[in-house]
Formats: C-alpha cells, structure tokens, sequence
C-alpha cells in the first residue's frame, strides 16, 4: 500500500477537481494510505472553513472519516525537522512523512517539491504522482 502524505493546497484543490480531487479519490477507494498528524488535521481545517466550507456536507464527511481512521494512518508524535527555511510551517508535511514512512509527500508548494527527496521519501507534485500512479 502507497502511504502519502497531502499538503493543504493539494487537499483544499481536491474540492475543485483536476489532479488532487483524483489523489483524494484514490486515498477514499483505498488505493492509498493517508498519512495524518494532528498539525496536518488542523491546518485542513482552518483553511477550509476560512474557505467558507464549514458547513459543507463534504467537509464533515472527511472529518469523520479521519476520525475513524478511514485508509489513514496517524502519528501522535513526529521529529522535529528544520527543512524549509523560507517556510518552517511546511516541515509538518515531511516530518509527518518521516515518523509514519509514507512513500510521498504531494504538494503543490515549490519551496517544498525543491527538496524533491527526503531519506527516500519523494516530494511531488499532484500530476507528477498522477502521472505515475496511474
């Protein structure tokens, strides 16, 4: 099983379709395994609400399948990396990915797709892992 981890921008673009709505479809049909922490959870939260997607069925659809641990996994604890310099907010998806040996990190963010490879953990963009998943 491919156990990914998925920034913010990816996730909250899956509401619109294209590439990241397909990685999310893979994860819900059980082709992949989610990989969460709980800075991850709050972070998807906070943006979309701030979207206006509070009281979107599809958003307490994915909160409760998180809470049931629906084809996820999730680490209470992650190292403390200091990878993205111009943005230490973004290290949560790597060090998630290190504490639970996901196989990626799909983002849609350039500072962290430069770092393209962590101990063997790659770092991709949503059509690159499309484009090779499927």
């Amino acid at each position: 099983m491919i156990k990914v981890v998925v920034d913010t921008n990816v996730f909250v673009s899956s509401f619109f379709g294209g590439n990241p709505r397909k990685i999310v479809d893979l994860w819900k049909s059980g082709q992949l395994t989610l990989c969460l922490s709980k800075p991850i959870i709050d972070e998807y939260v906070e943006v979309l609400q701030r979207l206006g997607l509070k009281n979107e069925r599809e958003l307490s659809e994915l909160l409760n399948l998180f809470a049931h641990g629906f084809h996820s996994t999730f680490s209470a604890k992650t190292p403390e990396l200091h990878l993205v310099e111009e943005d230490p907010d973004d290290d949560k998806f790597i060090e998630c990915a290190v504490a639970l040996k996901a196989d990626f990190v799909i983002s849609g963010d350039k500072r962290l797709i430069a770092i393209e490879n962590y101990i063997g953990i790659r770092i991709v963009t949503s059509k690159e892992f499309v484009d090779s998943f499927i």
